[in-house]
C-alpha cells in the first residue's frame, strides 16, 4: 500500500536528520504524518477532487531523495530566469538549496532570503510564529504530507516599510537524477506592516523523468502590505504537481496572484486566502495550457471575513488534444462581511473535440449588503474570426496562433513584471504551435519533457 510507503520513509527520515530545528518543529512533523495516516490521499468522492484522481500519485512509489544531488550548472538556468540574472534568485535542485547557483548578494537592507535550514538557525521565532499557522493540515492529505517531510525550501521576509524593487525568485529545478524520487518544497513569504514586494515561484525541468513535487507555501501579510506573487508550473510530462498556497490577509493589505500551469501529467494548484482585516483585497489570475493527455487542476477559495473587501478572479485554459481541465473557485462571505465586491470569472478554449473541461464556480453568501457575480464560459476558436484572418492573407496557423494569444491576452497582461509577461507571452504563442519540428511546438522547449510514456 502506497500510503504505508510515505509512513515507513518518515521514519527514516526521521532517524536520519529529519529531525533538526528547534524541538517544537519535531513534534510538528510526528503531527503530520499521523493527520496523514488518518486522511489517507483524497479520492473523487471528496467534493474538492470530485474531478481530479490522484490515484496516478497514490499508487505509484516515490521516495525522498536520501542527500542532495543534481549536475545542474548555472548555464542550465538560462531559459527559465526571465534574462535576468541580477534578481534576487534562490534555486533549489531536485529539492534541496543550491547555494551555488543562488544569487542573494544584490539584496537591501531590511529583506532576507534564506533557506529553510538557515531560517531554524537565524529566525527561529519567525518560523514558530508562522509556520504551519496558515497552511494546516487538518483536512488536507497533501499538506499534512508535505508538513512531515519539510526540510528545506524558502523563508523570505521583507521588513515593514521596505520596498522590494527587484521580484526575488524562488526557482525549482528537477533533472533526471530525481527520477522516482518526491520532493516536498515549503516556502513561507512574510510581507510586513506597509512593506511591498514580488515574488516569482518557478518550478521547471531539465528532462523528462517522473517525479513527484509536492510544494506549499505560506504568505503572511502585514497591515497595508501589498505582495505579487506569480506560481510558474512547467514541470516534465512526465511528472506530477500538487501546490497549494494559503495566505493571511489583514486591513488594508493586497495580494496579486497569477498562476502559470503547463506542464505536468497530473498538476493540482490550490490558492486559499482569507481576508481577515476592513478594506483588504485580493486578485487571482490564472492561465492554464495542456494538450496530450494531461491533466490540470487549479481551486481556489476566497473567504470575506470582514467588511468592505474586494476580491477579483480571472483564470482562463486553452486545452488541446485529450487533455482534461478542472476549475473548481469558491467565494464565500460572512455574515459580518458587509460591502463585500467579488467577481469570479472562468473562461476555457477547447482546440480539440477531446479535450473537455470541468468548471464550478461557487459563491457562498451570508451577508446583505454585497455585490457578488461569477461565471464561467466553454468554447472553441472562432471559425469566423479564422476564416477572416486568412481571408487578408495569413497563414492558417499564424491564423489560429494569434487568436489563441488574443483569447489568454487578458490574463498575461495584468502581470506588473515586463520580463515575466514576455516570456509568457512567447510560450503561449508557441505552446500550440502545428509546425513539426518547430521550437516551443507540442511537448518541445524547456520544460515541456517529451511526453514520452515510461
Amino acid at each position: 500500500m502506497t500510503q504505508q510507503i510515505y509512513l515507513t520513509d518518515f521514519e527514516t527520515f526521521a532517524s536520519n536528520g529529519g529531525g533538526v530545528g528547534p524541538s517544537w518543529v519535531p513534534r510538528l512533523r510526528r503531527a503530520a504524518i499521523a493527520r496523514f495516516a488518518e486522511l489517507g490521499f483524497p479520492t473523487p468522492r471528496n467534493e474538492d477532487w470530485h474531478f481530479t484522481s490522484v490515484a496516478p500519485i497514490a499508487e505509484a512509489e516515490f521516495h525522498p531523495l536520501e542527500a542532495a544531488s543534481g549536475e545542474v550548472r548555472a548555464a542550465d538556468l538560462a531559459p527559465f530566469v526571465f534574462g535576468r540574472v541580477d534578481w534576487p534568485t534562490i534555486v533549489f535542485v531536485n529539492g534541496r538549496h543550491a547555494p551555488n547557483l543562488s544569487t542573494m548578494a544584490t539584496l537591501p537592507s531590511g529583506i532576507r532570503v534564506m533557506d529553510l535550514a538557515q531560517a531554524w538557525r537565524e529566525a527561529p521565532d519567525l518560523l514558530e510564529r508562522h509556520l504551519s499557522k496558515i497552511a494546516t493540515f487538518d483536512d488536507q492529505s497533501f499538506t499534512a504530507l508535505n508538513t512531515a517531510f519539510m526540510y528545506d525550501g524558502a523563508v523570505v521576509h521583507i521588513a515593514k516599510d521596505v520596498q522590494a524593487d527587484a521580484p526575488i525568485h524562488l526557482l525549482h529545478v528537477v533533472d533526471p537524477i530525481a527520477a522516482r524520487a518526491v520532493m516536498h518544497p515549503r516556502h513561507l513569504i512574510v510581507v510586513g506592516r506597509h512593506a511591498s514586494a514580488r515574488v516569482i515561484e518557478s518550478y521547471v525541468s531539465l528532462g523528462d523523468a517522473r517525479y513527484f513535487s509536492n510544494a506549499v507555501t505560506e504568505v503572511a501579510l502585514g497591515e497595508g502590505a501589498h505582495l505579487a506573487h506569480y506560481k510558474i508550473q512547467r514541470e516534465s510530462r512526465r511528472a506530477f504537481h500538487v501546490g497549494t498556497i494559503q495566505v493571511h490577509q489583514p486591513r488594508d493589505s493586497k495580494y496579486a496572484s497569477f498562476s502559470f500551469a503547463t506542464g505536468a501529467a497530473l498538476s493540482r494548484t490550490n490558492i486559499y486566502t482569507i481576508l481577515d482585516g476592513d478594506g483588504a483585497e485580493v486578485s487571482l489570475n490564472g492561465l492554464y495550457m495542456v494538450d496530450g493527455e494531461q491533466h490540470v487542476d487549479h481551486q481556489t477559495r476566497i473567504e470575506h471575513a470582514q467588511p468592505n473587501c474586494a476580491s477579483h478572479e480571472v483564470y482562463k485554459g486553452i486545452l488541446d488534444g485529450a487533455s482534461h481541465g478542472v476549475f473548481n473557485g469558491k467565494v464565500f462571505v460572512r455574515p459580518i462581511a458587509q460591502k463585500t465586491d467579488g467577481k469570479q470569472e472562468n473562461n476555457n478554449l477547447l482546440l480539440s473535440d477531446k479535450a473537455r473541461i470541468d468548471t464550478k464556480p461557487q459563491l457562498e453568501i451570508f451577508a446583505d449588503d454585497v455585490k457578488c457575480t461569477h461565471g464561467a464560459t466553454v468554447g472553441k476558436l472562432d471559425t469566423m474570426s479564422l476564416f477572416y484572418m486568412k481571408s487578408r492573407g495569413l497563414p492558417h496557423e499564424v491564423a489560429r496562433r494569434l487568436l489563441i494569444y488574443a483569447f489568454a491576452a487578458d490574463v498575461i497582461e495584468r502581470l506588473e513584471v515586463p520580463e515575466v509577461r514576455d516570456a509568457l507571452e512567447e510560450l503561449t504563442l508557441r505552446r500550440f504551435s502545428l509546425v513539426e519540428g518547430e521550437p516551443g511546438a507540442k511537448g518541445q522547449g524547456p520544460g515541456g519533457g517529451s511526453g514520452a510514456e515510461e
